[in-house]
């Protein structure tokens, strides 16, 4: 069992992540069936199915697991799932190192107006700030062009594609491995990386200032 991360709710301007739970699983269920055409390469639970994609996500917590709802402030909904995964930490020590952003999917209609934007700002703020991590990754199948375009939008470096390296979630490759093209954001690049998703939740209308970001240490990093 990983040791268990306390994250509480991250308020945003325009998005709230908070657990997630059972009570989000009817909204869950609207929000899957909007549009599903950018889900060709990502787990988005539909119909029946939202109860057991809820049940596997509470079963790997305690394999490091930090799963949230994302909450559309405007009407108080839940619109998609996100987590911290995957957590890597320091040899011998109990303190998180790096861990993964992933599990991302959002509705439709809240797809392109921000929110995926400062999900990831409020995620790696307080993975940076608070957690004092020195990397955070981010995965996709290599296939996923419009995921891959999405990671980059956020000012996250391309590290390379890993080959067979992860569970394949396309339709008719159950249990099958996939190409994923890995991301990163680091430690010294945050203060960059915080500026450039602050400008672009500006371009959308979305001041987020308010929330309190912190400028992040360095930990374990040479200068």
């Amino acid at each position: 069992m990983q040791p268990q991360i306390d994250v509480p709710v991250l308020e945003g301007a325009q998005v709230r992540l908070e657990p997630l739970s059972a009570l989000h699983a009817g909204d869950l269920t609207a929000a899957a069936e909007e549009d599903r055409i950018s889900y060709d390469f990502t787990l988005v639970p539909r119909g029946s199915e939202v109860n057991g994609y809820l049940d596997s996500q509470f079963a790997r917590i305690p394999q490091g697991l930090i799963p949230f709802a994302q909450i559309r402030r405007s009407d108080g909904r839940a619109v998609g799932c996100t987590a911290y995964w995957d957590p890597r930490y320091w040899p011998g020590r109990r303190d998180l190192r790096a861990p993964e952003i992933g599990f991302t999917w959002l509705a439709a209609s809240a797809q392109g107006t921000g929110i995926n934007s400062e999900a990831k700002l409020l995620l790696m703020d307080h993975a940076f700030a608070s957690l004092q991590v020195s990397r955070i990754d981010i995965k996709t199948d290599a296939r996923n062009t419009r995921s891959r375009r999405a990671i980059e939008a956020l000012g996250a470096t391309f590290e390379g594609v890993l080959r067979n390296w992860s569970m394949s979630w396309a339709p008719g490759e159950e249990g099958l491995l996939r190409d994923s093209a890995m991301y990163s954001v680091i430690a010294q690049d945050w203060n960059a990386v915080k500026s450039h998703l602050i400008a672009r939740l500006a371009r959308h209308g979305v001041d987020p200032l308010p929330t309190g970001y912190q400028t992040p240490q360095l930990p374990g990093v040479l200068n």
